[in-house]
């Protein structure tokens, strides 16, 4: 079975890398789909966060990145995946993501929504505060590989000059 683990990945962290190696150990294959997502304005292109993904996962057996525009639920059918996985880092994702899940139900009745935790070293870690962090020049160095970490120096300078 294929799970799809859909999101913007603006950029990956090691509690995405953290949640996709707990699913391989499930799931046949998943497929990494990073999200253009009109409603957020992303540090970084689409092919770059793409590319900082492929590099993040690079190794990992069973497991392919890709990119996607629109409903995550038609693109699941398209790939014929009937498994969306979610992470649930704390009690407050878990209003958005049950919303969430409901909404893709709704949708699509043949594709299911699975809810994995991270592990206790990455559960508090999410793109925007390593962002924030980054932006106000904090050390990010325990979150992400240190490509992204230099990726997103690079583009934090481009955007401030």
């Amino acid at each position: 079975m294929i799970a799809l683990y859909a999101g913007s990945f603006d950029p990956i962290t090691y509690g995405h890398i953290d949640l996709i190696r707990r699913a391989v150990k499930i799931f046949d294959k998943v497929v990494v789909a990073v999200a253009v997502n009109v409603g957020k304005s992303p540090l970084f292109s689409i092919e770059e966060r793409v590319e900082l993904a492929r590099r993040a996962l690079e190794g990992m057996e069973r497991v392919e990145v890709v990119w996607f525009e629109g409903l995550v639920v038609d693109f699941a059918r398209k790939m014929g995946i009937k498994v969306l996985l979610r992470g649930l880092r704390m009690v407050s994702d878990f209003d958005y993501e049950f919303q969430m899940a409901i909404t893709n139900r709704g949708f699509a009745e043949d594709i299911e929504t699975l809810f994995l935790m991270p592990s206790e070293d990455y559960f508090y870690i999410s793109s925007r505060i390593i962002k924030e962090i980054a932006a106000l020049g904090g050390d990010v160095k325990r979150f992400v590989p240190d490509f992204v970490e230099e990726a997103m120096k690079a583009k934090l300078c481009q955007k401030k000059g």
